[in-house]
């Protein structure tokens, strides 16, 4: 993952933590996720690409937790504040 935007917080045998910034503008490239929960902390917005190239929009909300099964995407922050989220990945 880029260590630019993904720092690993915890980590055991179970379960990752992993703090995400992505700043206004910003992409990542193509990464994978395992099944994860997400807990926004701040609004944002974003667009994830999937490996078949189809883009889907996402408005995320401070405070908002959303379920994502695992994936391979790239990420681009298309608002204009700061994405900043934590991922709880399942093992």
């Amino acid at each position: 993952m880029a260590p630019d935007v993904y720092k690993v917080l915890f980590e055991n045998d179970r379960v990752r933590l992993i703090e995400a910034r992505l700043q206004p503008g910003a992409t990542t490239a193509m990464h994978h996720h395992r099944d994860n929960l997400v807990y926004n902390l701040a609004d944002g917005k974003v667009a994830f690409t999937d490996e078949s190239g189809e883009t889907i929009e996402v408005s995320l909300a401070a405070g908002e937790a959303l379920w994502f099964p695992a994936v391979d995407h790239s990420t681009h922050n298309t608002g204009s504040t700061e994405v900043h989220s934590l991922l709880f990945e399942l093992k």
